[in-house]
Protein backbone atom coordinates (compact mmCIF):
# COMPACT_ATOMS: atom_id res chain seq x y z
CA UNK A 1 0.00 0.00 0.00
CA UNK A 2 1.40 3.26 -1.21
CA UNK A 3 1.91 6.44 1.09
CA UNK A 4 4.81 8.63 0.18
CA UNK A 5 5.38 9.83 -3.15
CA UNK A 6 9.28 9.41 -2.38
CA UNK A 7 11.95 6.82 -1.34
CA UNK A 8 13.24 9.26 0.97
CA UNK A 9 12.34 12.41 3.04
CA UNK A 10 11.06 13.73 6.10
CA UNK A 11 7.94 13.70 8.56
CA UNK A 12 7.78 16.44 10.68
CA UNK A 13 6.00 15.05 14.14
CA UNK A 14 3.89 17.85 15.44
CA UNK A 15 4.50 17.71 18.54
CA UNK A 16 3.08 21.32 19.24
CA UNK A 17 0.05 21.76 21.99
CA UNK A 18 -2.49 23.85 20.30
CA UNK A 19 -3.68 24.00 17.14
CA UNK A 20 -2.86 27.76 16.08
CA UNK A 21 0.76 26.03 16.77
CA UNK A 22 -0.31 23.45 14.77
CA UNK A 23 -1.39 25.67 11.89
CA UNK A 24 1.95 27.48 12.11
CA UNK A 25 4.11 24.52 11.74
CA UNK A 26 2.29 22.72 8.80
CA UNK A 27 1.79 25.92 6.76
CA UNK A 28 5.75 26.54 7.05
CA UNK A 29 6.69 23.03 5.91
CA UNK A 30 4.06 21.73 3.93
CA UNK A 31 5.83 23.44 0.42
CA UNK A 32 9.43 22.61 1.56
CA UNK A 33 10.48 19.47 -0.70
CA UNK A 34 11.17 16.26 0.83
CA UNK A 35 8.32 16.58 3.54
CA UNK A 36 6.35 14.04 2.94
CA UNK A 37 3.73 13.86 5.65
CA UNK A 38 3.14 14.57 8.93
CA UNK A 39 2.92 12.87 12.51
CA UNK A 40 0.79 13.63 15.20
CA UNK A 41 0.09 11.90 18.68
CA UNK A 42 -2.45 11.85 21.80
CA UNK A 43 -1.18 15.35 22.87
CA UNK A 44 -3.54 17.09 19.91
CA UNK A 45 -5.38 14.17 19.08
CA UNK A 46 -7.13 13.55 22.78
CA UNK A 47 -6.62 17.47 23.74
CA UNK A 48 -8.88 18.41 20.45
CA UNK A 49 -10.34 15.09 18.94
CA UNK A 50 -8.37 13.00 15.96
CA UNK A 51 -10.45 14.15 13.51
CA UNK A 52 -10.20 18.01 14.00
CA UNK A 53 -7.19 17.74 14.10
CA UNK A 54 -6.61 15.92 11.14
CA UNK A 55 -9.26 18.49 9.31
CA UNK A 56 -7.16 21.21 10.21
CA UNK A 57 -4.14 19.78 8.53
CA UNK A 58 -6.18 18.74 5.51
CA UNK A 59 -6.75 22.42 4.86
CA UNK A 60 -3.56 23.27 4.83
CA UNK A 61 -1.96 19.76 2.47
CA UNK A 62 -2.93 17.06 1.22
CA UNK A 63 0.17 15.19 2.74
CA UNK A 64 -0.36 12.03 4.07
CA UNK A 65 -1.40 12.02 8.11
CA UNK A 66 0.25 9.52 10.16
CA UNK A 67 -1.22 9.09 14.02
CA UNK A 68 0.62 7.99 16.86
CA UNK A 69 -1.45 6.77 19.83
CA UNK A 70 2.47 5.62 21.87
CA UNK A 71 1.55 3.16 21.78
CA UNK A 72 -1.41 1.58 20.03
CA UNK A 73 -1.78 -2.48 20.06
CA UNK A 74 -1.31 -3.22 23.33
CA UNK A 75 -4.99 -4.47 23.67
CA UNK A 76 -6.81 -7.56 23.03
CA UNK A 77 -7.16 -8.66 19.06
CA UNK A 78 -10.44 -8.05 19.00
CA UNK A 79 -10.00 -4.11 19.58
CA UNK A 80 -8.24 -4.28 16.38
CA UNK A 81 -11.09 -3.13 14.14
CA UNK A 82 -12.55 -0.85 16.79
CA UNK A 83 -9.33 1.24 16.67
CA UNK A 84 -8.91 0.96 12.52
CA UNK A 85 -12.22 2.31 12.07
CA UNK A 86 -11.49 5.37 14.57
CA UNK A 87 -8.77 5.85 12.46
CA UNK A 88 -11.04 5.70 9.04
CA UNK A 89 -13.27 8.06 10.54
CA UNK A 90 -10.73 10.43 11.47
CA UNK A 91 -9.30 10.55 8.17
CA UNK A 92 -5.90 9.76 9.17
CA UNK A 93 -3.58 8.05 6.33
CA UNK A 94 -1.59 5.58 8.61
CA UNK A 95 -1.45 4.51 11.79
CA UNK A 96 1.53 3.36 14.26
CA UNK A 97 1.59 0.30 16.44
CA UNK A 98 4.03 -0.99 18.96
CA UNK A 99 2.46 -4.75 19.41
CA UNK A 100 3.86 -5.69 23.15
CA UNK A 101 0.54 -7.52 23.80
CA UNK A 102 1.94 -9.84 21.37
CA UNK A 103 1.68 -11.68 17.89
CA UNK A 104 -2.31 -12.43 17.90
CA UNK A 105 -2.85 -8.53 18.70
CA UNK A 106 -0.71 -7.82 16.33
CA UNK A 107 -2.03 -9.54 14.01
CA UNK A 108 -5.62 -8.71 14.48
CA UNK A 109 -4.89 -4.74 14.52
CA UNK A 110 -2.48 -4.91 11.48
CA UNK A 111 -4.82 -7.03 9.10
CA UNK A 112 -7.74 -4.22 10.13
CA UNK A 113 -6.20 -1.53 9.25
CA UNK A 114 -5.58 -2.48 6.20
CA UNK A 115 -9.00 -3.27 5.38
CA UNK A 116 -10.28 -0.09 6.37
CA UNK A 117 -7.36 1.63 4.13
CA UNK A 118 -5.24 2.82 6.92
CA UNK A 119 -1.13 2.31 6.21
CA UNK A 120 -0.13 0.45 9.25
CA UNK A 121 3.39 1.23 10.48
CA UNK A 122 5.05 -1.21 13.11
CA UNK A 123 7.68 -0.21 15.78
CA UNK A 124 9.08 -2.57 18.28
CA UNK A 125 12.55 -1.08 19.28
CA UNK A 126 12.87 2.48 20.77
CA UNK A 127 15.34 5.38 20.61
CA UNK A 128 15.68 5.26 24.67
CA UNK A 129 17.60 3.05 27.00
CA UNK A 130 16.15 1.11 29.34
CA UNK A 131 12.73 -0.89 28.61
CA UNK A 132 14.30 -4.16 27.44
CA UNK A 133 14.90 -6.84 30.36
CA UNK A 134 18.48 -6.49 29.63
CA UNK A 135 18.60 -2.96 30.72
CA UNK A 136 16.02 -3.26 34.09
CA UNK A 137 13.03 -3.10 31.95
CA UNK A 138 9.88 -5.29 31.02
CA UNK A 139 10.42 -6.33 27.05
CA UNK A 140 12.57 -9.72 26.28
CA UNK A 141 15.38 -9.52 24.41
CA UNK A 142 14.43 -10.50 20.70
CA UNK A 143 10.98 -8.70 20.97
CA UNK A 144 11.79 -6.01 18.88
CA UNK A 145 12.99 -8.47 15.96
CA UNK A 146 9.63 -10.54 16.61
CA UNK A 147 7.43 -7.68 16.24
CA UNK A 148 8.86 -6.25 12.92
CA UNK A 149 8.93 -10.18 11.55
CA UNK A 150 5.31 -10.72 12.35
CA UNK A 151 4.88 -7.46 11.35
CA UNK A 152 5.80 -8.28 7.69
CA UNK A 153 4.21 -11.48 7.91
CA UNK A 154 0.96 -10.06 8.52
CA UNK A 155 1.21 -7.28 5.64
CA UNK A 156 3.07 -4.76 7.03
CA UNK A 157 5.71 -2.40 4.97
CA UNK A 158 6.36 0.57 6.95
CA UNK A 159 8.62 -0.15 10.10
CA UNK A 160 9.60 2.67 12.89
CA UNK A 161 13.10 2.23 13.86
CA UNK A 162 14.84 4.22 16.02
CA UNK A 163 17.38 6.44 13.72
CA UNK A 164 19.87 7.04 17.44
CA UNK A 165 20.75 3.47 17.00
CA UNK A 166 22.46 2.29 13.13
CA UNK A 167 23.55 -0.59 14.16
CA UNK A 168 20.14 -1.84 14.73
CA UNK A 169 18.66 -0.24 11.98
CA UNK A 170 21.41 -2.23 9.78
CA UNK A 171 19.91 -5.86 11.96
CA UNK A 172 16.18 -5.18 11.32
CA UNK A 173 16.94 -4.06 7.36
CA UNK A 174 18.74 -7.28 7.18
CA UNK A 175 15.62 -9.28 8.70
CA UNK A 176 13.08 -7.45 7.26
CA UNK A 177 15.15 -7.66 3.76
CA UNK A 178 14.15 -11.35 3.54
CA UNK A 179 10.68 -10.91 4.08
CA UNK A 180 8.96 -7.94 2.33
CA UNK A 181 10.59 -4.58 1.27
CA UNK A 182 10.62 -2.50 4.14
CA UNK A 183 10.15 0.87 4.22
CA UNK A 184 12.02 2.60 7.68
CA UNK A 185 10.31 5.60 9.36
CA UNK A 186 13.18 6.88 12.32
CA UNK A 187 12.25 9.00 15.04
CA UNK A 188 15.42 10.34 17.15
CA UNK A 189 16.89 12.38 14.76
CA UNK A 190 18.21 15.93 15.38
CA UNK A 191 17.22 16.60 19.28
CA UNK A 192 18.08 13.22 20.68
CA UNK A 193 21.51 12.71 18.95
CA UNK A 194 20.05 10.89 15.90
CA UNK A 195 21.45 12.13 12.33
CA UNK A 196 19.78 11.34 9.08
CA UNK A 197 23.26 10.42 6.67
CA UNK A 198 23.69 8.04 9.25
CA UNK A 199 20.88 6.43 10.03
CA UNK A 200 19.99 6.65 6.25
CA UNK A 201 23.26 4.70 5.40
CA UNK A 202 22.24 2.01 7.95
CA UNK A 203 18.41 0.91 6.04
CA UNK A 204 20.45 -0.83 3.26
CA UNK A 205 19.17 0.85 0.28
CA UNK A 206 15.62 0.85 1.70
CA UNK A 207 12.86 3.76 1.49
CA UNK A 208 13.87 6.04 4.92
CA UNK A 209 12.03 8.70 6.01
CA UNK A 210 12.80 10.40 9.36
CA UNK A 211 10.70 11.91 11.83
CA UNK A 212 11.75 15.00 12.89
CA UNK A 213 10.17 17.06 15.48
CA UNK A 214 11.33 19.57 18.19
CA UNK A 215 14.08 20.23 15.87
CA UNK A 216 11.84 21.65 13.62
CA UNK A 217 8.69 23.03 15.15
CA UNK A 218 10.99 24.99 17.95
CA UNK A 219 13.19 25.93 15.79
CA UNK A 220 12.97 30.61 15.14
CA UNK A 221 12.17 29.49 11.41
CA UNK A 222 10.45 26.54 11.08
CA UNK A 223 11.00 26.41 7.53
CA UNK A 224 14.49 27.03 6.93
CA UNK A 225 14.92 23.82 10.06
CA UNK A 226 12.99 21.45 7.98
CA UNK A 227 14.92 22.95 4.27
CA UNK A 228 17.81 21.75 6.07
CA UNK A 229 17.00 18.19 7.00
CA UNK A 230 15.08 17.63 3.77
CA UNK A 231 18.26 19.23 1.70
CA UNK A 232 20.46 16.10 3.73
CA UNK A 233 17.21 13.52 3.35
CA UNK A 234 16.75 13.67 -0.40
CA UNK A 235 20.88 13.42 -1.35
CA UNK A 236 20.01 9.63 -1.08
CA UNK A 237 17.00 10.41 -3.85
Amino acid sequence: MGLFNTNHGVIVSCEVKTIEELKKLVAATCSVEGVVGYKHGFMLGLGFGLKTVVDVMRDITDLPVIYDHQKAGTDIPAMGMEFAAAMKRAGVDSAIIFPQAGPKTQEAFVKALLQQGVVPMVGGDMTHDGYLESEGGYIAAGAPEKMYENGAKAGTEFFIVPGTKPAAIRKYAALLGGLTKPKFCMPGIGRQGGDIRTAFESCQGNPAYAIIGTAIHSAADMTTAAKKFCSEAMKFE
